[in-house]
């Protein structure tokens, strides 16, 4: 990897992040038990023609993780943006990242040129099919404690797509198993936004791309439907034969989806 990486203190916390590359700004989001190396396939693609930060988030990866104190993910994002000289990019996230990704949309409009969202959830979204799963994860590690927690989360049908490609699996497992489980045995003090994104998608001014695996859960169909339907300016685009993890699971094929939205506006 080339280009720069560090710890940025803001907000009371410390965020692990690497920077690569020149031009317009991209933000990659990573997913919940995940952490910047899942977006290895697209860090140094991206970096020839865009100035790309990935991060941390608060509680995942090398960053710190939350303390009794309330905080916000998006505050965090606006901070470390700050942090890095920052003022505008395009915003890239997946699954937690694309629900943040969102969320920052509808409170820092002048920051977001542009919005993707891959397998995205996002606030106030109502699971109607795999709702108990979540549950049931938190639930063991309440009970349990982490590791049977973190077999309950691998056990979720939305990973078999990436567990099961040769490419992807090793290194989905990996992040997973080194995830310090710190949300499924704590409280999370995260302030959450309000009113939640599904009151406010209508409001998203940004160009926004939705992108969702085929073999992806019927949640994320029914949310990436959502999103296209509510956001004024927002298409949806489908890769074949991949799950949710569709960055890791078919890179070229996100890779030229993406940097084909991006391109004529950055």
């Amino acid at each position: 990897m080339s280009g720069t990486s560090g710890l940025a203190h803001v907000n009371g916390t410390r965020l692990y992040f690497e920077v690569a590359g020149s031009g317009p700004a991209v933000v990659l989001l990573h997913g919940f038990s995940l952490d910047t190396r899942m977006w290895e396939d697209q860090f140094d693609v991206y970096s020839r023609e865009f100035r790309v930060v990935r991060y941390d988030q608060r509680g995942f990866g090398k960053s710190d993780v939350p303390t009794d104190e309330a905080y916000s993910g998006v505050e965090d994002l606006r901070s470390l943006l700050d942090y890095l000289a920052i003022e505008t990019s395009h915003v890239i996230g997946l699954s937690l990242g694309g629900g943040l990704a969102i969320d920052f949309a509808l409170t820092q409009p002048a920051m977001v040129d542009s919005l993707i969202v891959a397998g995205s959830n996002f606030s106030g979204y109502r699971w109607v099919h795999d709702g108990h799963i979540l549950a049931d994860v938190y639930a063991a590690g309440a009970s349990e404690g982490i590791d049977a927690a973190r077999a309950r989360w691998l056990a979720w049908a939305i990973f078999e797509p990436g567990l099961r490609n040769p490419g992807v699996g090793p290194r989905l497992r990996q992040m997973v198993d080194e995830y310090s489980g710190w949300d499924w045995v704590n409280d999370d003090p995260e302030e959450s936004a309000e009113p939640h994104a599904g009151e406010r998608l209508e409001e998203i001014s940004a160009r926004t791309l939705v992108i969702v695996g085929e073999l992806d859960r019927p949640d994320f169909h029914e949310i990436a439907n959502t999103l296209t339907d509510r956001i004024p300016d927002a298409t949806k685009v489908l890769i074949p034969d991949v799950g949710h993890m569709s960055n890791m699971e078919a890179p070229e094929h996100f890779n030229r989806t993406v940097l084909e939205f991006l391109r004529p506006i950055a």
